[in-house]
């Protein structure tokens, strides 16, 4: 019933009744996302769901008879996204499948854009390389704190940032000697890619606010 009810709402469903079906189906297709039930023979659902989450990331609601919290908590501490007691509306199920693969697909996404190189001001950041180069291709010199400053910068165009703001997305908020000499780090930073760093257009102090970061950036 699921399986028709999968294929109408547009998705391309398979259904299998054990563990060992489910291996070899994903042994010879891409799945996107598992609908698993708990009550299976053979292999139960939960120790499915475990070694399928030992293995890989994808996605995986649960359905069970067993409505008791103690087993939604259990399915979920071991690796399910979602659990669904039954009986449930199976219009229900689709929409949870949909919101699933959506926050899937957008983390997908915020990480491809979170490693890909970033150009700006015919400037480019390459984050996983950790390189700048300069308009002519040339690869400039940085320390890891100058880098990182600059990485968030570009991560956050348009947008006034505070000093405290800046050491959350560097340090993840501690404090040091690094939330001290914030202004001195961007003064060199100024000094490296501003043209004329005595007027500094790239990096904008903002009174009583912070640093805004000019330029357009986009994908390289």
């Amino acid at each position: 019933m699921l399986t028709d009810v999968f294929s109408e709402s547009g998705f391309v469903a398979w259904s299998v009744s054990s563990a060992l079906d489910m291996d070899a189906l994903l042994a010879r297709e891409t799945i996107d996302l598992v609908v698993l039930d708990v009550m299976l023979p053979g292999e139960d659902g939960l120790s499915i769901c475990r070694r399928l989450r030992a293995a890989s990331t994808i996605p995986i609601i649960m359905v069970t008879a067993r409505g008791e919290h103690v087993d939604r908590i259990v399915g979920l501490e071991i690796g399910a996204d979602d659990y669904v007691p039954k009986p449930f509306n199976s219009r229900e199920l689709v929409a949870r499948i949909r919101a699933l693969l959506r926050r899937v697909q957008s983390g997908h996404e915020t990480r491809r854009l979170r490693a890909s190189p970033l150009a700006f001001a015919g400037w480019q950041i390459e984050p996983t390389m950790r390189q700048l180069q300069d308009p002519k291709g040339v690869r400039v010199a940085m320390t890891s704190v100058e880098f990182d400053l600059l990485l968030a910068f570009c991560r956050n165009p348009g947008r006034v940032l505070s000093r405290e703001q800046l050491l959350e997305l560097v340090h993840g908020g501690v404090a040091g000697p690094v939330e001290r000499s914030i202004d001195v780090h961007v003064s060199r930073i100024r000094q490296k890619i501003e043209p004329d760093p005595r007027d500094p257009t790239l990096i904008k102090t903002v009174r009583l606010g912070g640093y805004l970061f000019t330029p357009a950036v986009e994908e390289a």
